[in-house]
């Protein structure tokens, strides 16, 4: 039974690393991460990862659109003042 446990623990931490939502800033091509736990909706602050600076930022959403296998996600970055969008994995 312990060992059914450990395993049932060990998958499920794993799958939830698997669950953050993968995409790129459209107008520099770097990758981006949302982390599980953000809520992406219109007029929320979501924690970004950003690869290209390897920091976490706070943003605010101003729109989603879907675009064919894509969403984009247009945000306001508070730390640098620039509205960026972000085409994220829309499978």
């Amino acid at each position: 039974m312990r060992t059914f446990l450990a395993v049932a623990l060990l998958i499920g931490s794993s799958a939830s690393g698997a669950l953050a939502w993968d995409g790129v800033d459209s107008s520099t091509g770097n990758a981006v991460e949302i982390e599980k736990g953000n809520l992406v909706r219109r007029g929320e602050t979501i924690e970004l990862y950003d690869s290209a600076t390897g920091d976490y930022r706070d943003v605010d959403v101003q729109s989603i659109q879907r675009n064919g296998n894509a969403v984009d996600v247009e945000v306001y970055d508070n730390e640098s003042g620039e509205y960026r969008t972000l085409e994220m994995d829309g499978d």
